[in-house]
């Protein structure tokens, strides 16, 4: 029997936010993004290339193979760096049409890390708080769940070895007091050398 990594997936995400938030929240943040951003002067360095908390999940760009433990292999994920090296950009697939975007980035303002998390079924999560440090990420953020009850999400990404991650997503109602695992995913590096 092969385990369903998109039934995992669907679980973990709860009930999504609907379009038109989604889309306000999105714009209000690439405007505020736009506002605050001076303008770069010619040669200038890349702001984000230089910035060490910056830089802290560059372990994760690449392409990957995706496996949930005890599941066939077929889901593939790519991560790269965008807009100078200040966007970390994750694009996965499970292989059978469910596909998604992550989006992560380091406010040099406050000094945290914000994300998103798109897919093609008309989920969006917003994750307002993270910290990135030694190898590990935690990304946390609310939403509402089937029954309308208020859910807050926990992703981990954990870097096992320089070429094998760990995801797990979590949820809690009861505002981060418990969590319940809803699924823990396996990156292996492609090309990586078997080991």
């Amino acid at each position: 029997m092969t385990h369903d990594l998109t039934h995992d997936i669907e679980a973990g995400c709860g009930t999504a936010w609907s379009r038109g938030s989604a889309f306000f929240l999105l714009a209000a943040a690439l405007a505020g993004a736009t506002a605050a951003a001076p303008a770069r002067a010619a040669g200038e360095a890349q702001p984000c290339a230089l910035n060490a908390p910056s830089r802290a999940l560059d372990y994760w760009v690449g392409e990957w193979s995706v496996s949930a433990p005890g599941g066939g292999a077929g889901s593939t994920s790519t991560v790269r760096l965008l807009l100078d090296q200040c966007v970390v950009v994750e694009n996965w697939g499970d292989g059978r049409g469910h596909d998604g975007e992550n989006i992560f980035g380091y406010s040099q303002g406050d000094r945290d890390w914000r994300g998103m998390f798109f897919d093609n079924r008309g989920r969006v999560h917003v994750f307002v708080a993270g910290k990135v440090a030694d190898g590990t990420a935690e990304f946390t953020g609310p939403s509402v769940g089937e029954h309308g009850e208020a859910v807050l999400n926990r992703i981990r990404l954990v870097r096992l070895a320089p070429d094998r991650l760990e995801q797990t997503w979590e949820k809690s109602l009861d505002n981060g007091q418990t969590w319940s695992r809803q699924f823990r995913l396996e990156y292996t590096r492609r090309g990586a050398p078997s080991g």
